[in-house]
């Protein structure tokens, strides 16, 4: 009679002797982080030409504090009236009549064409080409009349320039966030009794608003630093102030590190509600973790 084989002294790896795995790599990488962030630290604090005196005594002063709000109220401005504008755009670009959809697209190809710089300039010297704004009856006679110079201030010439580019770009946001919906979702809807209004404002946007949310933000912040151009046509924003003020003292990079705090500032409080509008929307597409 034979005996049995001797039984496996090998067991089988267990997960809960797993170790992590050293990575020399991202520690030699941590550390090289570190010694960069020392270097930079140690220039700002004993570089005295930064002149942080200067730099507190001017943070809060009432002209850049004036220019700061000049800035957020431009950028608020040309979203807002972009954003209607770029959702109509967007409409017309996906309308079924060609004629609306080629002066969209056409709209679109000019505005994100130009550079803004260029778009302001243009704008601010509209009375050259238009000396009086009128309305009347086409190829008939003029009800209304008004001098252009009197209509297009910096602010309005502002207003104009940066609403046209953020239309443009927005209509393109906006027709991408549509697109992204799949069709069957508007089927759907039709088959339960929606009207095509229903459908698009309670089906097809609230899932478009995934998709538009994040580069429209970026957008947002785009335009808030762009309103920076706007000093070249002398409106007192917030780049305007502080150059008012350094041509006075001759302090320009600490007047300088003033308008950079206070863009630094307003886009961190920018991105952190993009951030939350975009958990909002995204409710019940995210995939949670099961926990442990």
């Amino acid at each position: 009679m034979t005996a049995p084989p001797p039984s496996s002294t090998t067991t089988a790896p267990d997960v809960a002797d797993a170790r992590r795995r050293f990575r020399p790599g991202r520690l030699v990488g941590g550390l090289v982080l570190l010694v960069v962030l020392a270097e930079i630290v140690t220039f700002l604090v004993t570089n005295e030409r930064f002149q942080w005196d200067v730099v507190a005594a001017n943070l809060v002063a009432p002209s850049v504090l004036a220019g700061l709000g000049t800035t957020v109220g431009l950028a608020v401005a040309a979203m807002a009236i972009g954003s209607v504008v770029g959702g109509l755009l967007a409409a017309a670009q996906l309308s079924g009549f060609a004629p609306l959809r080629w002066a969209a697209t056409a709209y679109v190809g000019l505005f994100r064409g130009i550079p803004p710089l260029v778009q302001l300039i243009f704008w601010f010297n509209l009375a050259y080409l238009l000396p009086r704004l009128s309305i009347g009856i086409p190829f008939g006679p003029t009800l209304l009349s008004w001098d252009t110079n009197a209509v297009i201030t910096p602010l309005s010439a502002a207003v104009i320039g940066l609403s046209l580019v953020e239309s443009a770009y927005l209509a393109e946001i906006v027709r991408a966030g549509v697109l992204s919906v799949d069709r069957g979702q508007r089927e759907a809807a039709s088959s339960l009794g929606f009207t095509p209004a229903q459908t698009f404002f309670r089906i097809v946007l609230p899932q478009a608003m995934r998709v538009i949310i994040p580069p429209a933000g970026s957008q947002f912040i785009s335009v808030l630093k762009g309103t920076a151009l706007v000093s070249v046509i002398a409106m007192n924003d917030l780049l305007h102030a502080v150059q008012v003020i350094y041509n006075q003292t001759y302090e320009i990079v600490p007047m300088l590190i003033v308008a950079c705090f206070w863009y630094l500032v307003v886009v961190t409080l920018l991105t952190i509600g993009q951030r939350r509008l975009e958990r909002r929307f995204a409710r019940g597409h995210v995939r949670t973790e099961v926990p442990a």
